[in-house]
């Protein structure tokens, strides 16, 4: 619970720091495209070669449709609910938004954030070499999800102050996703197959596009860096 906690955090933390990047115009934010890439890669590895078969394993009745309920869920949110979802490092700017859309927008993220949180801590309740493998994959796509809110709040006219608190809302939520599972154990068995449909759909739907976007096979390559990296991880985690 502790471990969970304080890797919650620092996930956490990182959706804080992505909407400051935003609002602090002296940041590098080129880099971000780097990070969406290589979490990519990771996440879709670790969504499919360590959390679907877990999944299976701890609840095979019941498990598939709970990762389709969690895929078909967030797709639900961001094409439905929020219509105006972008995920990656575009800012927006030259876009004019709603404070409806933008408050929408933060309610797809947030609940995005929710299920990150209980995903690291459904992987470790069930062994410690999962729970790392999540908040890895996790930890990589925080930093250009708290960017995108941040620059979704900037576009629909709000304030430098308000963009920043809505990447707190999505620090708290996914910090509130690790309480859930803390608190309520028993709930894994559904917790960890609904992260997983939601990690599948984030990394396919919302990161890879990203990559695909950028000319060249540069960001291609990272993203195969990002798989690698984690089949050398789990290579070397007992």
């Amino acid at each position: 619970m502790m471990l969970s906690l304080i890797l919650g955090g620092v996930a956490a933390f990182a959706d804080i720091f992505g909407g400051l990047v935003l609002v602090r115009s002296n940041w590098e934010k080129r880099y971000l495209r780097y990070f969406v890439a290589l979490g990519a890669g990771f996440m879709m590895a670790v969504a499919l070669l360590e959390m679907v078969p877990e999944s299976v394993s701890t609840f095979p009745k019941w498990a598939p449709l709970l990762m389709l309920a969690g895929y078909c869920g967030i797709h639900l949110l961001e094409h439905t609910i929020t219509p105006h979802f972008h995920f990656g490092e575009e800012t927006h700017h030259d876009e004019f938004l709603s404070a409806h859309t933008s408050y929408s927008v933060l309610a797809g993220l947030a609940m995005h954030a929710l299920f990150d949180g209980v995903a690291i801590a459904s992987g470790f309740a069930l062994s410690s070499a999962l729970g790392w493998l999540i908040f890895l994959a996790i930890f990589l796509h925080k930093i250009p999800e708290g960017f995108t809110v941040a620059s979704v709040m900037l576009a629909a006219g709000q304030s430098r102050r308000a963009a920043v608190w809505s990447a707190v809302v999505l620090a708290s939520s996914t910090l509130a996703g690790v309480l859930v599972i803390g608190l309520l154990p028993s709930w894994v068995k559904a917790g960890l197959p609904l992260s997983a449909g939601v990690a599948v759909y984030v990394a396919a739907t919302d990161l890879v596009p990203e990559v695909n976007r950028e000319p060249g096979i540069r960001m291609a390559l990272v993203f195969f860096a990002g798989v690698i990296l984690f089949i050398l991880l789990r290579m070397l985690v007992p």
